[in-house]
């Protein structure tokens, strides 16, 4: 039978409904696109969603968190596996600095960090983001090990940071165009290192 069109959606209690988790960020990404940043409310999404606002925030406990959802839901970057780290490390920045360009998700993952700063659910949210992209990232570095392409002894997670680093900061600063060379140099200083040894 058909749900009436002003039925709020059923909760099943803290653990997601998948229909109704997907009928909610269908519902974030209209809002998002339609009032933008600024515009974005739990309020707005859970009118759209026919959802109540309490089931929202049981499965996301802040603005930041649902729209960290929404952000890895459109995000389409690649993540090479050539055999070789360093064109795997290339493709991936250039992967992501055109989708920050060609996408709105640059904006929003720009006014996710900033609002991050003031915002301990933005902070949350975005340090929970940032443990899975360590992740992701780490393993393109340990497949790179396990080929014997670098020790042993490297912290795959470490050099992932060293990596978003690189990459939040052209972000940050408006610097997404024209960065190939730019991107190659800084993943060979990763992988290379930038001392003179025969110093």
């Amino acid at each position: 039978m058909a749900q009436p069109a002003d039925t709020a959606r059923k909760s099943i209690g803290a653990r997601r409904n998948p229909a109704s988790a997907d009928a909610i960020l269908d519902a974030a990404e209209a809002v998002l696109v339609e009032a933008g940043y600024s515009g974005f409310s739990i309020e707005a999404v859970a009118r759209r969603a026919r959802a109540g606002k309490p089931t929202i925030y049981r499965w996301w406990p802040s603005k930041a968190a649902l729209l960290f959802d929404v952000y890895q839901r459109q995000k389409r970057v690649d993540t090479p596996d050539t055999g070789n780290l360093e064109k795997d490390l290339v493709g991936f920045l250039d992967s992501l600095f055109e989708h920050w360009r060609s996408t709105p998700s640059g904006n929003i993952f720009r006014s996710l960090i900033a609002e991050a700063q003031s915002d301990d659910g933005a902070a949350a949210a975005l340090a929970d983001y940032a443990a899975g992209r360590r992740v992701t990232t780490g393993r393109m570095i340990e497949r790179a090990k396990a080929r014997g392409e670098v020790r042993s002894d490297v912290d795959a997670v470490l050099v992932a940071d060293m990596v978003a680093s690189f990459a939040w900061t052209h972000l940050l600063t408006n610097r997404l165009n024209g960065e190939e060379a730019a991107i190659r140099g800084a993943v060979r200083y990763i992988l290379q290192g930038i001392l003179d040894h025969r110093a």
